[in-house]
């Protein structure tokens, strides 16, 4: 029998000489079944198992005249084994070989994206336990809401990691099935115990039902998986994007000794990666897009998802595994820049802390909406100034939030000086962060926040 690769580079999963192999495998394992059932002669198996080879360039040969692959296959093969060839095949249907083979590159395929995977998900747990202290400002709609921290953005990514993770899992276990049942799926001319052996020698589970073909909703499910990933590959590139703006500079991308950012301005560094990786994923959206409308096909089939396929799954999965690898090299050796956090988070003069003056207020008994409004009055006045800060004709003297609060006889009513500072107090906002890192198990040394 032809030895094939474990898990080899996403590349060589789909080369020809993979997908002739795993045929060949498949056949041969038939012909094993046929013979434990008297079907086919035992010597001819053995006949067939030593003898039994391809050449990849004599069989696209063969198919330019046969317009047929299976075909091209199987004459290329019976070239080499002689007249036992007559057994290979027996009772089988172009689909079966080529379902159960396309099952098992899937599988492996599948199984090589959870090894990379499990990579990010690690240079993510690193990072997010190196910073989980690393103050900075929670944004919502861009605008500065309330205080986070870098690790606790990065803990969010490893959560979604983790549901892809269980997620690439099931869709494996989906895809993990062969067919051997022939023309229609009756298992007319083939024993059902041909597909069991060939199955659970593949590491596949036999279809429960199928047409003459594995139904594509299997295959719509593996892709969607895949866009899903690069969907959050895409939020996280966006997210590094985003911060990187000479506006922001809070992370930036890993830019190397010698690497240029643009032709015309020598002092650009352009997070060019991430960018790319925000392209790319709307390519795995536009592959899992054509694996749905796989899913119709004529009767007990056609072969308009054919096509398609020979396209989409390679693509698809040497995309992710690409965006993968690139995504774990960038979290890895991600710039952080936790002074120019510390220097956006005390950009609005303390306005990040209007909902705790608020929700202190309320605790002594001021009604919700006239604590919005008290607070609120000196918020947009402190905002106000905030805007007018870089027109010439004015200069920043006003009081930021926290002294006109102070200086606020109304407010002063319900809260004294001691109170009111303490609304200020970035522990008080991040008390829950071993919490958070508790629930996803990820465990670090607790340390003040700096």
């Amino acid at each position: 029998m032809i030895p094939r690769y474990t898990l080899p580079d996403m590349g060589r999963i789909w080369s020809d000489e993979n997908k002739f192999a795993i045929w060949l495998q498949v056949e041969i394992l038939a012909c094993e079944a046929q013979a434990e059932l008297g079907v086919v002669p035992k010597a001819a198996v053995e006949a067939i198992k030593q003898k039994a080879k391809f050449d990849r360039k004599r069989v696209l040969e063969i198919e330019e005249t046969t317009k047929h692959d299976v075909i091209a296959f199987l004459t290329d093969v019976a070239e080499y084994v002689g007249p036992e060839s007559r057994y290979i095949h027996l009772g089988m249907t172009s689909s079966d070989l080529l379902d159960t083979a396309l099952a098992v590159q899937m599988r492996e395929a599948g199984l090589l994206l959870i090894e990379k995977l499990i990579a990010l998900r690690e240079a993510i747990r690193r990072q997010a336990l190196k910073h989980k202290n690393t103050v900075c400002i929670g944004r919502s709609h861009g605008v500065h809401a309330e205080p986070t921290t870098f690790g606790l953005k990065l803990a969010v990514w490893f959560a979604e990691i983790n549901r892809h993770l269980e997620r690439l899992q099931r869709a494996i276990e989906v895809i993990s099935v062969g067919k051997i049942s022939g023309a229609v799926g009756t298992f007319a001319h083939i024993d059902p115990a041909v597909e069991a052996y060939v199955c659970r020698h593949l590491d596949l589970q036999p279809a429960p039902v199928s047409t003459q073909i594995v139904q594509r909703d299997r295959h719509a499910e593996f892709l969607s998986v895949m866009a899903l990933i690069g969907a959050s590959l895409e939020k996280f590139a966006v997210e590094i994007r985003n911060l990187q703006r000479t506006e922001i500079l809070e992370v930036e991308e890993p830019f190397g000794k010698g690497q240029k950012g643009s032709s015309a301005m020598p002092h650009k560094r352009n997070p060019i990666t991430c960018e790319r990786l925000t392209g790319l994923a709307r390519l795995l959206r536009a592959n899992a897009m054509t694996a749905l409308e796989n899913v119709a096909l004529w009767h007990e089939r056609d072969i308009s998802h054919s096509s398609t396929e020979r396209v989409i799954l390679p693509d698809s999965t040497i995309l992710l595994d690409y965006m993968l690898h690139q995504f774990t090299r960038i979290v890895r050796d991600l710039q952080v820049y936790p002074e120019n956090m510390r220097r956006n988070l005390e950009l609005t003069g303390g306005l990040i802390f209007s909902q705790q003056v608020l929700l202190a207020l309320a605790q002594k008994g001021v009604t919700r909406e006239e604590a919005y409004r008290l607070v609120q009055e000196h918020a947009m006045a402190v905002w106000g100034d905030f805007s007018e800060r870089g027109k010439p004709e004015k200069v920043f003297e006003q009081a930021g939030f926290l002294e006109r609060l102070l200086e606020d006889k109304t407010i002063r009513q319900y809260l004294d000086e001691n109170e009111i500072r303490q609304c200020f107090d970035l522990n008080k906002n991040l008390r829950h962060l071993e919490t958070i890192y508790q629930r996803l198990g990820l465990r670090a040394e607790s340390s003040s926040l700096n």
